[in-house]
């Protein structure tokens, strides 16, 4: 499972490492704070594993406060 946060896949998803470690942190507390996961197929995995899959199925990423999408007026 680090391993996978090792990947550049995922590091470059989220936009560096210290913003994977950032994401990964706050998302854990949530979880641990009795948010629910995201994705459907959770029995057996970590949280870790959980949050993981979340960034790679774009369910959560970091908000940078740039809009997604140009203003158009």
């Amino acid at each position: 499972m680090i391993e996978e946060l090792k990947s550049e896949e995922i590091i470059n998803k989220v936009g560096g490492k210290f913003k994977l470690t950032a994401l990964v942190q706050r998302r854990m507390a949530e979880l641990l704070q009795g948010g629910r996961p995201l994705i459907k197929d959770v029995e057996n995995k970590t949280m870790l594993e959980i949050v993981v899959q979340e960034i790679l199925q774009d369910k959560i990423a970091i908000d940078d406060g740039t809009p997604d999408e140009p203003d158009v007026n």
